[in-house]
């Protein structure tokens, strides 16, 4: 048998972190047209509320798109547990190919749907529609790409590489600011209020056609062809992907359903409800608050990778705590003095150092509901108890928010989140560190054996 020269030894790394590298960009790209599809609702809300809902005041149309936007989170449950079943037995990669059409056909039905004064009550049906469609896709999307990048991630930059999730999913939402701040440039407001916000869904919808493509190219995870290969092999047990397999981790679920908690209501009220509330609450201009979001989330996705590579020294869990104990304290003081600015740099401020501390939490959520589960049932373990979570907390976070502000109460919602990241504190003070012996890890020396 011929051995390999010290040369050959060397290049094998140089070309594994290459494929590495190719997977996760592939997959991070799919996963930001997914994410743009999802946040171009809400930042186009503000111009197509009146569209779909009949005339009344801002706030009540508002309150409306909120109710839409929280209806497609209902799905995210379904879809973590319909798609998370499907990627722990079909396979990864088929599941982002399949979650990002449900995608892409979302948002086709939004950009083509007539206005109320053309069709009455069919508008906002077809609306609903639409975002069940959406929240389908992104319950799936997100749990099967925490798993894909976890799996396919080196050994000891696991939480680097996942961090990418969050970059691209904030980068979906930045490319939907961008394109709005870029039509508001061009268009006037009658034009943005009558057509212009459907150039965005026509954009998401063609930019599938791309991430199609891109996926087919990718590496099924080695973690879940050697589970799928040693599961064909076995007899009796649950089958992989299965409910029945999923209750035989019950802390693990428990964990992220407290972990996630405070997170998701965290991180959704500092991203898509805070252009609202600069808009209905401050006061600010609709361009202005687009600039601002803008340029806050930007320095947010350029701080997942430092957060991510931090915790691959330091651990999981450190950050976690660090996030808890700063989100609980930072939510009331900067969301009253927000309420009271009109100033942009003053309001720039207000949201980019909450969003600081909210990347303490972001960059590395993922890849710790990773380290939870084994291969047979990380799909399904990250993506149902996570999308029940986030249905509950984040997808009602613009319309609990709303709510306290029409019944004359908006700093109610402030303390709201300050207890619920205060409960996820306590999970994160009680839970192990992921990072030090996962299944994740299991994998890789099965894999070296």
């Amino acid at each position: 048998m011929a051995t390999q020269t010290t040369a050959e030894r060397a290049r094998k790394p140089r070309r594994d972190e290459r494929r590495v590298v190719s997977n996760i960009v592939r997959g991070s790209i799919g996963n930001l047209i997914e994410w743009y599809d999802w946040y171009a609702y809400t930042a186009f809300s503000v111009y197509f509320a009146s569209v779909f809902f009949p005339s009344g005041d801002q706030t009540a149309q508002l309150l409306n798109t909120a109710a839409v936007f929280a209806v497609g989170f209902l799905m995210r449950p379904i879809g973590g547990w319909v798609l998370g079943r499907y990627a722990d037995r079909h396979g990864r990669r088929a599941a982002l190919t399949l979650s990002v059409t449900l995608m892409a056909a979302g948002s086709l039905i939004v950009a083509l749907t007539p206005s109320y004064g053309s069709i009455g009550v069919a508008a906002p049906i077809l609306l609903v529609m639409a975002r069940l469609l959406q929240g389908l896709s992104v319950g799936g999307e997100y749990s099967t790409s925490a798993t894909y990048m976890s799996e396919v991630a080196t050994p000891g930059r696991r939480g680097y590489y996942s961090s990418f999730q969050y970059v691209t999913l904030i980068a979906g939402q930045l490319t939907a600011l961008g394109l709005q701040i870029v039509l508001q440039q061009v268009l006037s407001p009658a034009q943005m209020d009558s057509w212009g916000w459907r150039i965005a869904f026509v954009v998401g919808a063609a930019g599938a056609v791309i991430v199609l493509w891109l996926r087919r190219g990718m590496d099924e995870s080695e973690s879940f062809e050697r589970a799928a290969s040693e599961g064909e092999k076995e007899q009796g047990g649950p089958a992989r992907g299965s409910l029945r397999l999923l209750l035989s981790y019950p802390r693990q679920c428990l964990v992220v359903v407290g972990l996630t908690m405070g997170g998701t209501l965290f991180f959704y009220t500092y991203t898509t409800y805070l252009q609202k509330f600069m808009v209905n609450t401050s006061g600010i201009a609709k361009p202005t608050a687009a600039w601002i979001n803008f340029f806050a989330l930007l320095v947010f996705v350029l701080l997942q990778p430092v957060m991510g590579l931090l915790s691959d020294r330091v651990g999981r869990r450190p950050l976690l705590i660090a996030f808890g104990v700063l989100g609980t304290v930072v939510v009331v003081p900067s969301l009253t003095l927000l309420s009271h600015t009109s100033d942009p740099v003053y309001a720039f401020l207000l949201m980019v150092g909450p969003l600081a501390v909210s990347s303490l939490y972001t960059s590395i959520s993922a890849v710790v509901k990773a380290e939870l589960f084994p291969t047979s049932i990380r799909a399904l373990g990250v993506g149902l108890p996570y999308a029940l979570t986030v249905a509950v907390f984040g997808g009602t976070a613009e319309y609990i928010a709303l709510w306290f502000k029409k019944a004359g109460h908006e700093n109610w919602y402030f303390y709201y989140v300050t207890a619920c990241v205060l409960i996820s504190l306590l999970v994160y003070i009680r839970m192990r560190e992921t990072s030090d012996a996962s299944p994740l890890d299991e994998d890789v020396s099965r894999s070296r054996d």
